[in-house]
């Protein structure tokens, strides 16, 4: 009788071990898929992206570049949800994949200036107080850097609604969390940061007084560019001699996306699609005003989501900065500038694409089915059935 038992309790021991030793196999996948899924991927994609070199003028012989770089990262259309649109589950995968993501940039590629394009939030233009309060808190965890990085944003039509659901209070609330700033110079750089929805042209206040302040800060940028300042240009700080990056949400006007190309340009059946004034781009109009009055040397705008590069006037370069939410795109990236204040070069930096996690999470979850099956007995080895196969292969 006392061997009889004895036989049992070895056998419970025999089964307990291989349940053990079953647990700590899934328990050892899962948190592996987890940490490259979750974590890894982002520095594994991101380590490829590089700063691109500015271009340099010869003198005597030798290189030498025209004055320091500043390096400086663009990305728009973060689109944080609120509290009335969107699962709390896609808002909590979102947000963590847009935070590890900045993270990552921000140690691997170290910037000195981050600009956002406009549509921080999604819901701002609707928010209440509270809401809007939660929406900050969260974004300034997300996109938290360190006092020697700056961080710049400009107002988008999901910040502080389109033109007739604009107001001041709207504009107030945006303005106080972020610099209301529109005109930011560093290292001899000139940035204009223009607030796109209010140049609806119709004359109302907020537009009105839009306007008039860019025409302001063309002034200051005409006096920039005189040899010998005139008695019209005051006695202020000068501001550097170096035409102007113009930075908004709406792009300047174009007709569609059809002469835009690229893996991250928008989906061919939509490319042909026209664009209507004042809500997917802005007006004629507008846009000759802006190119007029600031004479910019290169133009980058968010809102469509999709990448595209076009030539504005006498040549001067837009570029629409792709969606940084995985929410609006399955190829997410930010442009990375390498700038002096009379050259610049720009690279795009993707991040990973949605597609490559969701097949590494369902293959992981294919081979945790198999190894639960093969525990069971319900399925053979997979090393037993190839070495069977192999001897079946030799005995041939």
């Amino acid at each position: 009788m006392a061997t009889l038992r004895l036989g049992f309790g070895r056998q419970n021991s025999r089964v307990f071990k291989r349940r053990s030793f079953l647990l700590l196999k899934l328990m050892a996948v899962v948190f592996a898929v987890l940490l490259f899924c979750e974590f890894l991927i982002y520095y594994l994609v991101l380590f490829r992206c590089n700063w691109p070199e500015v271009k340099t003028a010869a003198y005597d012989g030798e290189q030498e570049t025209l004055a320091p770089v500043l390096k400086a990262m663009f990305l728009a259309d973060t689109h944080l949800l609120g509290e009335v649109r969107g699962h709390w589950l896609d808002k909590l995968r979102r947000e963590w994949q847009m935070e590890r993501a900045f993270q990552t940039a921000l140690w691997l590629l170290q910037p000195e200036v981050v600009f956002i394009l406009g549509d921080i939030f999604d819901e701002g233009k609707w928010s209440s107080p509270q809401a809007w309060a939660d929406d900050v808190e969260r974004f300034q965890k997300m996109f938290r850097h360190p006092h020697h990085v700056q961080l710049k944003v400009v107002a988008g039509n999901h910040d502080i609604g389109f033109h007739y659901q604009m107001s001041t209070y709207r504009i107030k609330r945006f303005e106080k969390v972020f610099n209301p700033e529109r005109l930011f110079s560093w290292k001899g750089i000139n940035f204009v940061m223009v607030n796109s929805v209010a140049l609806e042209g119709d004359g109302c206040n907020i537009c009105s007084e839009a306007e008039a302040e860019l025409i302001k800060i063309s002034h200051r940028l005409n006096c920039s560019r005189e040899e010998h300042r005139s008695s019209r240009c005051g006695d202020g700080q000068p501001l550097p001699r170096s035409a102007p990056v113009l930075l908004q949400h709406f792009p300047l006007y174009r007709r569609s996306d059809a002469n835009c190309s690229g893996e991250d340009a928008a989906p061919p059946e939509e490319r042909g699609i026209p664009f209507k004034e004042r809500y997917d781009v802005l007006s004629r109009d507008a846009s000759r005003k802006l190119l007029w009055w600031l004479q910019p040397r290169l133009v980058l705008s968010g809102h469509t989501h999709s990448a595209c590069e076009v030539l504005h006037g006498a040549g001067v370069p837009e570029l629409s900065v792709p969606s940084f939410s995985w929410r609006n795109r399955n190829n997410p990236s930010f442009i990375m500038g390498s700038m002096t204040p009379t050259e610049y070069a720009l690279a795009k930096c993707y991040l990973p694409f949605e597609d490559t996690v969701l097949i590494t999470y369902c293959g992981a979850a294919g081979f945790l089915v198999v190894l639960i099956l093969v525990h069971i007995g319900l399925l053979d080895s997979p090393f037993l059935f190839g070495w069977q196969l192999l001897r079946k292969f030799k005995t041939v």
